[in-house]
């Protein structure tokens, strides 16, 4: 039997939606490459399949251990251990119920475990440091999932564990809530400059906030910066993020024959955001992939090396017809 006493770590509220920066003169460099969204996507893995047929929703790289996570919502018919019926997609759509797959970096699927009550899936990511006791991999992903819309109301962190099932409330999740009363949360993480992008939703806005990740892992948030997540106006729904340096990446756009895309070229929409201003240096409609059937952007994640011959910025596709999605992931080189 699992638990259900998850490790709660303490919130803190920040007074308004106003932008908060950290002073530059006194910061430490921070290492990072800009990525350009408008450079040629080289195709990393094509058309592959996940434990389940429905689409992958995010993806995040292991690269000490040369594996791949990414997540999808579990589908209708499947009886988890423990439980005393199936449910119905809908159902763990709404549950918030994620199946987490461990891929090699070829797209092959390793291993699997089984996420309860989490969210949509919307962002993982991956801390696999050496610091870590006993090498085990951790990862970030976001949690309490709101039955009203099966988004998740904080970040959770947990170490990976084959074959099992975990629920959002299990004490072996540290839940941090650095947001409270707000929903769709989600993390990136930058290991290099040991920073996290956290991604939130209020009833009146959207915005992302920056921290210092081992003082945000400590309970204690203080943003380093706080801005407003760009693109709202255009309807889009969001499909990922990632953080590299100063710069965060944003995702947004539709599958073709989705009621929000633009018909058979479907809008895949990039953008780069300087986290010193908040403000927008690059937004790009993005052409990559455009012979994938489907084509609906799923999920953003960097590649460092050694498995990239240079730092990539990585977007993820779901392809194929339903019940039968396949992922396809592609690396836009920087500037």
């Amino acid at each position: 039997m699992l638990g259900l006493s998850g490790v709660v770590l303490a919130t803190a509220a920040l007074s308004g939606p106003k932008a908060l920066a950290v002073g530059r003169d006194s910061a430490p460099d921070v290492l990072g490459d800009r990525f350009n969204l408008a450079g040629p996507g080289a195709r990393l893995i094509h058309e592959k399949t996940l434990h389940h047929a429905t689409v992958m929703q995010s993806f995040a790289f292991d690269e000490l251990h040369g594996h791949v996570y990414a997540l999808q919502l579990i589908p209708g018919g499947v009886r988890l251990p423990g439980e005393s019926r199936t449910y119905s997609h809908a159902e763990r759509h709404d549950a918030g119920d994620l199946c987490l797959n461990r891929l090699s970096m070829r797209g092959k699927v390793l291993g699997r475990m089984y996420l309860k009550g989490f969210g949509h899936g919307t962002a993982i990511s991956v801390d696999s440091s050496r610091s870590i006791v006993g090498g085990a991999v951790r990862l970030w992903v976001e949690c309490d999932a709101n039955p009203a819309s099966g988004y998740g109301r904080a970040i959770g962190r947990f170490p990976y564990a084959e074959n099992t099932v975990l629920h959002s409330a299990d004490r072996r999740v540290t839940v941090y809530r650095p947001r409270p009363g707000s929903s769709a949360n989600c993390a990136a993480l930058d290991l290099n400059n040991r920073r996290l992008l956290l991604r939130y939703a209020l009833p009146d806005r959207r915005r992302y906030a920056l921290y210092n990740l081992d003082t945000f892992t400590a309970g204690v948030f203080r943003p380093l910066i706080d801005v407003a997540q760009p693109g709202l106006d255009l309807g889009l729904p969001f499909q990922g993020m990632a953080l590299d340096g100063d710069y965060a990446y944003q995702l947004i756009g539709s599958g073709r024959g989705a009621k929000s895309s633009s018909g058979p070229d479907n809008t895949v929409l990039l953008h780069c955001i300087d986290l010193r201003t908040g403000a927008v240096v690059q937004r790009h409609k993005s052409q990559v992939a455009r012979r994938l059937t489907h084509r609906e952007p799923e999920g953003l994640a960097v590649l460092h090396g050694p498995q990239a011959r240079e730092p990539q910025l990585c977007m993820g596709f779901a392809s194929g017809p339903s019940g039968g999605r396949k992922f396809s992931l592609y690396g836009l080189p920087t500037l």
